[in-house]
């Protein structure tokens, strides 16, 4: 089965098509190399000819063709041009002076080059030996033939000829299974994500695609879907966490709401029973409606809808701002509610979303703080960036609850019958994420101490 995915892939037929182009390349070099080394070869062999010839026309037209018969006899005799071959022949054709006995019926012309194979052959030798000659033609008839045994320059371009078409098959075979090997591995590694994603589909995203420990390109993607198949998992649980959340928080009010309309329904017309009934109805309603609205922020700000509104504004002013809404809540509960810091604490944002945020962090430190205790507002500038934190003297948070109090209707009493939606931080952590701002969750000894600190003013990340 993977055999047959992998000549079928196109990593393979890409790979087949990048051999096919380097093997015409690479078969025009060798081409070229064998047919220059060949006509190297022959040009020193045709320039030793040529030298020859050149001395014997000189013979020629000194002594005629005496002076050139005596001087073909010398050059016969001589060991020095034993590789030569020389013919001399009348107009007839009949044989005046050489080392061949006949003029060799391949070559037909009065003059130029001719190559043709020896009548017997030499001694050791397994067939006729290949000769190259020139051929010139005198004024009087005769003809000279004179030339070379280039057996071994044959056998020398036989054996480039031989080793370019050797190098180019083992190059196209030791390529065409480098191909396979390759492919094989791409398409095993597709395979495995394959399989993995056919297993999520069918069971869930709990399985993830296994690493081989090579730390290459491969590695490094399935190191990245694991994290994606991470992340979906999460948001999967968060989901399903967040929908139990919102059913049971619907359910309360929505559940009295029935049971009092059916106890109207049923009963006598009372007038001021019957107003109170619709007040309570009405209450029940705002405070569903107050779960869609905050839910419906949250969504818009997650989306970064609100960034046309960002400008230049002062957290000090807002810090105080939501001290003086709060405080009188603060003062009915028992706690005591007072703001310090810096003058002038400068951000870039929007300000109705901080103010939100800011609000919401007092809210709870006044809902969950100790009964007639203390809550601060602090704006400041820490390390060049400006802050803004709410402490509380109450039971604090956990620390293994830290990463889950922004989630959605998330809340550390988990019976939900307490007052609240498990909405405010959220708010709070999408206008941070917004902003480009740090939460920062500290212990306050005893209380929590919850922190935002903003990127400094003009020079905010806007990824």
């Amino acid at each position: 089965m993977l055999l047959a995915k992998t000549f079928t892939s196109s990593t393979f037929k890409q790979a087949l098509l990048g051999i096919g182009i380097f093997g015409v390349i690479a078969s025009a070099i060798f081409a070229y190399v064998y047919l220059a080394t060949s006509s190297y070869v022959r040009s020193q062999s045709d320039r030793a000819i040529m030298v020859e010839l050149a001395s014997l026309r000189g013979a020629y037209e000194r002594s005629g063709r005496d002076g050139l018969v005596a001087l073909i006899r010398q050059r016969v005799a001589d060991q020095t041009f034993a590789d030569n071959i020389y013919l001399l022949v009348d107009p007839a054709s009949a044989a005046l002076a050489g080392n061949l006995k006949t003029w060799p019926p391949a070559v037909t012309s009065a003059g130029g080059w001719a190559e043709f194979r020896g009548v017997e052959p030499p001694p050791g030798a397994d067939g006729r030996p290949l000769l190259r000659a020139a051929v010139e033609t005198f004024p009087n008839g005769d003809r000279l033939l004179i030339g070379k045994d280039i057996s071994d320059l044959d056998g020398f371009t036989d054996h480039i000829k031989t080793a370019v078409a050797l190098s180019i098959a083992l190059m196209f075979m030791i390529g065409s299974v480098a191909s396979i090997l390759v492919t094989r591995r791409t398409v095993g590694r597709i395979e495995s994500i394959n399989a993995t994603s056919r297993a999520v589909m069918l069971s869930g995203p709990d399985k993830r695609i296994p690493l081989r420990g090579t730390h290459d390109e491969w590695d490094r993607v399935a190191e990245n879907l694991n994290l994606m198949l991470d992340r979906i998992e999460t948001l999967m649980g968060e989901i399903k966490q967040v929908s139990d959340n919102v059913a049971h928080d619907l359910r309360t009010p929505l559940t009295r709401m029935r049971g009092r309309l059916e106890k109207a329904w049923h009963g006598p017309r009372i007038g001021d029973d019957d107003q109170t009934l619709i007040g309570d109805a009405i209450a029940d309603l705002d405070a569903v409606l107050r779960i869609f609205a905050s839910i419906t922020r949250i969504a818009q700000i997650e989306t970064q809808a609100r960034k046309d509104a960002f400008h230049r504004v002062d957290l000090a002013e807002i810090a105080g701002e939501v001290v003086e809404l709060y405080d009188a809540a603060a003062e009915q509960d028992g706690t005591r509610l007072t703001i310090a810091g810096d003058r002038e604490v400068l951000v870039t944002g929007d300000r109705d979303l901080i103010f939100d945020a800011i609000a919401n962090l007092v809210d709870n430190a006044v809902k969950h703080g100790r009964a007639g205790g203390q809550v601060v507002v602090v704006h400041e500038t820490i390390d060049g960036q400006p802050a803004v934190s709410v402490a509380d003297d109450g039971p604090g948070i956990p620390a293994d609850q830290h990463e889950h109090v922004f989630k959605r209707f998330y809340r550390l009493e988990h019976s939900r019958y307490a007052q609240g939606n498990g909405l405010g931080l959220s708010l709070v952590a999408a206008v941070a994420r917004l902003h480009g701002a740090r939460i920062e969750l500290l212990d306050n000894a005893p209380g929590l101490k919850l922190r935002l600190c903003f990127p400094t003013a003009g020079s905010r990340n806007e990824a």
